[in-house]
Parts: structure tokens; sequence; C-alpha cells
């Protein structure tokens, strides 16, 4: 775990995003002073400063890195109106065991809208490079790269319209053909009137458009961040959602049961899990290579972890301050779905108890990590 100290210092202002590459070998941040700094970390393990730019004329809200296979490239957006994508050149090696100069390059900026653009996100690799922006007036704009060698050329490819404003966004990285193109899309909006703040969408290749299939009523309150958890085989989809408290909505596909103009099949909505732990405002929400573990940040200063046992229950499983230290178990105040209400074996005690994560030693060199 790198320092948080060290970033804070880095910055000048408040840290809005932090982004790991595919690898979580580097990593990203931006904040309120326009910049946007990117950090390697070392064979020892610690974390270095290699680059920082002004990125943009207002405070950069995210930060995103695309797929390797399309080299190092990363996309952020901004009060300013605008997104850019940046890729990273790397000059000729000074000399035998020294690292050639890298700098970032501003290939493209995307102007289209006309308001603050709260987020970002490249889309899944095998639908090739695409990206996709919303913004606090309720437009979600999806960019393709026609030709991923030459990153200044984006085109706009589907402009959608929502009643709220947008505030956060994601993809569902599903690679099975079942599942077509998702997008998740949440509203930071104040008002009371307008309903559910999450807005599901799909790709109809029938009709080549965006369509929106669902509105989260059970969500009125303000969303911060949105994150599906990566499939790995699972017939059904998992959304992960900051608000008020911590939610995972299970997204089920009915089968033959298909919009016959779209070809979509309708979907079997439930809360899985509902989490009140942090006791406050959650900002963000992130899950682990094989979401299987959920993790939340929030006003209490904590990251708190939930994972699901083997009766499809979440359960809260560790707690960390900011510093790092770990908090001893504590009066939960988690509501968890139906599924944990029924009867739990024995074993399930052990499983739903807080887990202590202990720092056990430094692995400095690739070849010494032991095998499993």
């Amino acid at each position: 775990m790198f320092e948080a100290q060290e970033v804070n210092a880095e910055h000048k202002d408040l840290i809005h995003d932090v982004a790991y590459d595919f690898y979580g070998e580097r990593m990203a941040t931006c904040s309120s002073d326009q910049y946007v700094k990117v950090w390697d970390q070392g064979s020892d393990g610690k974390w270095s400063l290699t680059s920082s730019w002004k990125a943009h004329s207002g405070s950069v809200w995210k930060v995103t890195w695309a797929h390797p296979e399309f080299g190092q490239v990363l996309a952020t957006c901004s009060f300013d109106r605008t997104a850019a994508v940046w890729e990273e050149l790397v000059g000729e090696t000074p000399g035998p065991g020294e690292r050639g100069t890298r700098h970032w390059v501003r290939r493209t900026n995307l102007v289209d809208s006309r308001t603050s653009v709260t987020d970002v996100k490249f889309g899944p690799r095998t639908q090739g490079l695409q990206l996709a922006t919303c913004s606090a007036d309720g437009v979600i704009r999806i960019y393709e790269a026609p030709d991923v060698m030459n990153l200044s050329q984006w085109t706009l490819q589907h402009e959608i319209q929502c009643k709220l404003s947008c505030s956060c966004l994601t993809w569902n990285p599903s690679l099975s053909k079942n599942h077509p193109l998702m997008l998740a899309v949440g509203s930071d909006d104040n008002n009371l009137t307008a309903g559910g703040k999450v807005f599901i969408y799909e790709y109809s290749d029938n009709i080549r458009r965006w369509i929106k299939t669902d509105t989260l009523s059970s969500v009125t309150d303000p969303v911060h961040d949105i994150a599906f958890s990566p499939n790995l085989g699972r017939s059904f989809h998992l959304l992960a959602i900051a608000t008020k408290d911590v939610r995972i909505i299970s997204l089920a596909p009915i089968p033959d049961n298909a919009n016959t103009q779209s070809g979509l099949n309708k979907l079997d909505i439930q809360t899985a899990a509902q989490f009140d732990d942090h006791g406050c405002m959650v900002w963000r929400v992130c899950w682990n290579i094989t979401g299987t573990i959920l993790a939340s940040s929030g006003d209490d200063g904590c990251v708190r972890m939930f994972k699901m046992n083997y009766i499809n229950a979440w359960k809260p499983v560790a707690v960390l301050k900011g510093d790092g230290s770990h908090i001893t178990n504590e009066g939960h105040r988690s509501s968890v779905s139906s599924a944990a209400s029924l009867p739990t074996p024995p074993m399930a005690a052990v499983v739903s108890q807080t887990a202590r994560y202990i720092k056990l030693g430094t692995i400095s060199q690739s070849r010494e990590a032991p095998w499993h």
C-alpha cells in the first residue's frame, strides 16, 4: 500500500480520483489543482512520482486507464466541460540499466459537453477503443477511435439524453456473447420528485442504438459512484452503488422474454445487499478482479470490505482506517438481502466474522513470490 500522506503532499488540493492500471503496478491521481499525476511501483514495493502535468483548466474529476493492449493511455474529465485522452511517450534510454525519459501527450480534447463532464470510462476491450462520458447536463456520449494507432481521431457514435444530471457511469465488463453491451448511469440530482437515480442502458444490435431498459426506483438518494462487478461466467450481473449507504444490485436477464423490436431480454432486478455500516455518505465503491469482494469508502474515513459467502449472503469482512490500521469488530448496522435470512450452517458463523489483515512481509523480487 502506498503512503497516502506522500500522495496528498504532492497534490496541492483535494484529490478526486485514484485509478490503477490493469496490472496494478501504476497509479494515476487527479485533483482540484487541475493536475494529473502518475505513480510507479518499484521492486521494493514503494510508490514514486514519475509524471505530473496540468491537464485541464478546472478541477479534474475522474481519471481512468485504457486496457494495456492499446498502450499506456489515460482519459480524464473536468469541470472545464472537456474530456481528454493522454498517451505516454517513452524517449531513448540514456544508458544501460536506466529508464528512458517519459512524458504524456494530449492526443485529443472532447469538447461536446456544455457543462461539467463528471465521469469518463473506457469500454470493454473486445469492442475496440471506446470511451463513454457523462455530464451535468444529463447527456451520455460514447466515442470511438476508428484507428487505435491514431488516438487523435475520435468519432462521436452515440448521444444519450437523460432526464437528470449524471454523476457517474460504469460499463458492464461481461465478455459473454449472450449479454449485450450495458451501461449503468448514476445521478446526484437533488430533485426529490424525479424518482430513481440509477439508469440501465443496453445496446441493441437490431436498431443500432442505446435503449434505457430499466430505472432503479429503489435508489432515490444522490448517487456518487457506481461499478459493475467483473463477470467470470455468472449468468447475472452485480452492480454496486455508493449513495447514503452501500447497495449491491443483482440484474438477471429473463430468458425467452425479449422485446421483439430491440431483441433485448428484460431484467429481473433485486437488491442483493444493503449496508449502512459507514453511517454517513459513501463516495466510492470498487470490486476486486474476480468480483467477489467489494470495497467502499465514506465520510467516516474508513475503507470497508464486503464479501459474499457460499449461501449468497453478503457480509462485512474487514474495516481499514485511512492510516492502514485495522478496526476491531464493532456493532454493524448492516441490513442484507433475504438470502442472509436463510438458516445459517455453523461454519457460516466463521465466515461472517470480521477478517483481520496482517502484513506478513515484503517481496522485493518477483522471483521470490511463493508458489501455492
